[in-house]
């Protein structure tokens, strides 16, 4: 299956980056747990989780707006993305962290030593990637640049097959985007194989196991947290 999210996000970058900027398509609705409302929380939860302050947005979007917002807090972040444009922007939008972020493939192996990162966020990124890449290439090198003991953040659409959805964020004319669906299951196996272990809630007020929620579309998504092991 062949996506056309290159295509999209190069002539929608300014778009989608004032879109994750004001956060509008950041909120969450029908989510379980109650306590997860949107991006924010996920972010403040999983810089808690990490057993440092160094982490990597693999997938950050035009605007690179939550390498930026982790930067000001005080951490160390860097971001990559697979389209220029986005880079561009994030650059143009945030030139303090233009030596932070740079364009690179999760389909390749990443331009990171083993072991840099004590936590990656990778969100909304593998839908548009195929099953076999996923398993077999962005997962893989994920857990490779992250260090024992860090936490990978994933959130995906949830499901089986292909589907396509029509957007109407973008311009007077919605536009049908098509993302690859997942299960949740089948990835927790994958990273259990990379020596990864599922987070789960510490509590009755703290985020972990498997969290659902949806987005405007509507559509349904997954978001979890693994921890590498130590071995």
């Amino acid at each position: 299956m062949k996506f056309d999210s290159l295509d999209f996000y190069q002539e929608h970058a300014r778009r989608y980056s004032d879109l994750s900027h004001e956060f509008t398509h950041s909120v969450y609705t029908d989510s379980s747990p109650t306590g997860l409302a949107g991006d924010m929380d996920l972010l403040k939860r999983i810089v808690k989780l990490a057993p440092g302050r160094r982490g990597l947005d693999a997938g950050c979007g035009a605007g690179a707006r939550d390498v930026h917002l982790l930067n000001t807090w005080g951490y160390q972040a860097y971001g990559v993305d697979a389209v220029e444009e986005n880079i561009s922007l994030a650059k143009g939008l945030h030139p303090e962290i233009s030596d932070l972020i740079q364009v690179a493939d999760l389909r390749e192996p990443l331009p990171f030593d083993d072991a840099s990162f004590d936590f990656v966020t990778c969100n909304a990124v593998i839908q548009h990637l195929a099953p076999e890449t996923t398993e077999q290439t962005t997962l893989p090198e994920l857990t490779r640049v992250l260090a024992p003991d860090g936490v990978l953040q994933l959130m995906f659409k949830v499901g089986s097959g292909v589907v396509t959805v029509e957007d109407k964020a973008y311009g007077s004319h919605s536009v049908a985007r098509t993302f690859q669906l997942y299960s949740e299951h089948r990835l927790l196996e994958v990273l259990k194989e990379l020596g990864c272990t599922l987070v789960d809630a510490s509590g009755k007020e703290e985020l972990g196991g498997l969290m659902y929620f949806s987005d405007i579309k509507p559509m349904r998504y997954c978001v979890f947290w693994v921890r590498k092991g130590n071995s």
